[in-house]
């Protein structure tokens, strides 16, 4: 049997929310656009997450998860929380591997996907949006609200790929 991404249950829009606090609205914006990620790829095979299909940009739809993995552990346990779990996919020469998905077996990188979601859940429990850190990297301090905006335009951003590599895949238009 042929593995296909699998189908996601997603609401248009995170209405639970809309009168909700900063936190709450917050995490339902980013797990709305982290089921708009798998809904753009729910149903393809491993070789259609892996076409590149937008000449001449290199992005395929199991690269965007795979890179959506390593964005989560970046920024939530690796620079929030200090965990020093490692990359999953890139290395320190090649900071890009993640879209790299010719020899990438896709069911083992939805699989960490979606753990690595539920890892970063585990660690944000019960943490304030104020709460601070000193970025390793940049080396100037940051607040989880600044890490949550984060997260969600780069999953805007990258969603609107998708869109469009879904439409080239199999015409597939909408959420």
């Amino acid at each position: 049997m042929i593995w296909t991404a699998p189908e996601i249950d997603r609401d248009p829009v995170p209405y639970e929310a809309v009168t909700g606090d900063e936190r709450t609205s917050a995490e339902a914006w980013l797990d709305h656009h982290r089921r708009t990620l798998l809904g753009k790829c729910a149903g393809l095979t491993a070789e259609q997450l892996k076409r590149r299909c937008v000449e001449p940009s290199n992005l395929s739809l199991l690269g965007l998860v795979r890179h959506m993995a390593e964005v989560e552990r970046d920024w939530f346990r690796y620079r929030f929380a200090g965990e020093r779990a490692g990359y999953l996919y890139v290395t320190d020469d090649d900071l890009d591997a993640e879209f790299d998905v010719d020899a990438a077996d896709a069911e083992e990188d939805f699989a960490a996907y979606l753990c690595e979601i539920e890892l970063v859940r585990r660690v944000m429990s019960g943490r304030s949006l104020d709460e601070t850190f000193l970025d390793p990297r940049r080396e100037v301090e940051m607040s989880l609200r600044w890490v949550y905006s984060v997260m969600i335009q780069e999953y805007a951003r990258h969603n609107g790929h998708a869109d469009l590599l879904r439409e080239r895949i199999d015409g597939a238009t909408g959420h």
